[in-house]
């Protein structure tokens, strides 16, 4: 074993001891250390393996020990440099499109404060500018590991400018935070998409591009539809819906790995499934409450303007 590997993947036993001491407490564990004490324990069942196998066992063992310990793997497993952004209005009509918007200007400034790219992938806006749904791709020093907790439903509680009663609407917005997938990593084949094209629209259905540049994706196995039109071309706008694609499919994937592990341990935070309320955005009460934390933090108008370090850090302790 390379000596480079070798220390990897001592360094992680190291960990494995340490959080084994606390197996006792692991019903109290946040998820992150959960999920991670699963895949430490992958690691020790094949380091004990590897000192029983043969020179071609062994040979097997470390290639698949490279995957695990390599560049994708960080301090909690989830040390991806890129993410897909992706939120949608839910119930609220026109106030729901409104607080889309409100939450992906939200992230957008709190990947600007971090000092990350942030770039628009796919958007469809309604006649008020607010945003029906809208995809970004967001690139950073451990950018999953540090949003993947902001996957879910999110909900507003407020009086709408629009609202000449003063009666409080409350509205949800879904929010999803992929994986960035490396070809490598997810393999589609030709034969499994469904390619069309057509003209790139603006709000109200407003043609903005006379050129069929907007691209749309059908995956035949999953079903999964993708869409991408703000490129210029349609080579550019597919490459953007293939990336998008191999994040839903990668997503899907980790998702199905945590399942077995959360069968087994029981969890202090919630899923982060798409239909799980996670978070509640009261305007009257200034204060946003993360129910699975059973946390809440004040001052929201500073929350939306992008700055939600003390949130994304309560997932990281």
């Amino acid at each position: 074993m390379n000596p480079e590997l070798q220390k990897k993947l001592g360094d992680a036993l190291k960990e494995y001891d340490a959080l084994e001491m606390d197996v006792a407490e692991s019903f109290k564990w946040p998820r992150n250390k959960v999920v991670k004490f699963g895949e430490l324990s992958k690691l020790k069942v094949m380091a004990d393996e590897y000192e029983k196998a043969d020179e071609a066992g062994k040979k097997d063992i470390e290639e698949q020990l490279k995957g695990m310990l390599g560049p994708a793997t960080g301090e909690d497993g989830e040390e991806r440099n890129k993410a897909i952004l992706e939120i949608r209005a839910g119930v609220g009509g026109d106030e729901a499109a409104l607080f889309a918007s409100d939450l992906f200007n939200m992230y957008k400034n709190y990947a600007q404060k971090r000092g990350w790219g942030f770039s628009v992938l796919d958007e469809s806006k309604n006649d008020l500018g607010g945003y029906k749904e809208a995809v970004a791709e967001i690139k950073g020093k451990n950018v999953y590991g540090t949003l993947r907790y902001e996957s879910g439903v999110h909900r507003i509680q407020r009086v709408p400018a629009t609202e000449k009663s003063g009666r409080i609407h409350t509205s949800t917005a879904s929010v999803a935070v992929l994986p960035a997938a490396e070809e490598k990593e997810i393999e589609i084949k030709e034969s499994e998409l469904e390619v069309s094209f057509s003209r790139a629209g603006g709000p109200g259905g407003q043609n903005v591009n006379k050129v069929e540049t907007a691209v749309r994706l059908l995956h035949k196995p999953t079903g999964i539809i993708i869409s991408s039109r703000t490129e210029r071309s349609q080579q550019a706008n597919r490459e953007r819906a293939m990336e998008i694609l191999r994040a839903k499919l990668l997503d899907e994937k980790l998702r199905k790995e945590e399942e077995a592990l959360r069968k087994e341990r029981k969890e202090q935070i919630g899923t982060a499934e798409r239909s799980e309320k996670i978070r509640t955005y009261n305007f009257l009460q200034d204060r946003v409450t993360d129910h699975r934390l059973k946390k809440s933090w004040h001052n929201i108008q500073n929350i939306m303007s992008g700055n939600i370090d003390q949130i994304t850090e309560s997932f990281r302790k």
